[in-house]
């Protein structure tokens, strides 16, 4: 008998990238004006960011502050939010777009640099999938996919697509969600054979 085409793993792909989408989507990302710094930002139980902008590169910075929930600030010179803000939110603020590092992995604050990390991780553990394949491969002399593979790609896809979401990365989210379900498949699929050999051998031994 045919076997019929498993519609569940295509049905959750889809799920995982429509889930993907409204993350990156959703209502109520802010962003700042274009050559501007943001810098996260807590007022109670509002969230949103200090923009920080440069006119010019020797300028003092104008500072905004922008909520998700639609509160757009006006623009301020750094004694008037030292004013209203105090200066230890504005030395965070402008020390954030000054700092090199987050520059370099356009971040705007400490906790940002787990999401990094997260997405570091999941590369990661992607090159060390092809390089455990590759070794295996070349130790049998015949090409082969041994079950760490596709482990190490689940965990490496399901690391990228928190951290794409987290950048709001529409394509690489794509990408993502559906290899996410795929590398799981493949791990049920291996497991489901082992059951079935099991069985089998259950079966085939003879009782005392």
């Amino acid at each position: 008998m045919k076997k019929r085409f498993k519609w569940e793993p295509f049905a959750l792909m889809v799920l995982l990238l429509l889930l993907g989408a409204w993350l990156v989507l959703a209502p109520g990302k802010i962003k700042g004006r274009e050559g501007s710094r943001e810098v996260d930002l807590r007022l109670g139980s509002s969230r949103g960011i200090v923009e920080v902008y440069r006119p010019a590169a020797t300028s003092d910075p104008e500072l905004r502050v922008l909520l998700r929930n639609g509160f757009v600030g006006p623009t301020l010179t750094p004694d008037e939010f030292r004013r209203l803000y105090g200066n230890e939110v504005y030395e965070t603020a402008t020390g954030a777009a000054a700092n090199w590092a987050f520059r370099l992995f356009n971040i705007t604050s400490w906790a940002s640099l787990v999401w990094v990390l997260i997405g570091f991780a999941g590369q990661f553990a992607f090159t060390g999938r092809m390089l455990l394949q590759w070794f295996v491969s070349e130790r049998k002399r015949e090409s082969v996919i041994p079950e760490a593979f596709w482990w190490l790609s689940l965990l490496g896809g399901t690391a990228l697509f928190a951290y794409f979401v987290w950048r709001q990365d529409i394509v690489a989210v794509l990408g993502q969600s559906s290899g996410v379900v795929i590398y799981a498949r493949n791990i049920r699929l291996i497991y489901k054979q082992r059951r079935r050999e099991r069985n089998a051998e259950n079966m085939s031994s003879p009782t005392a």
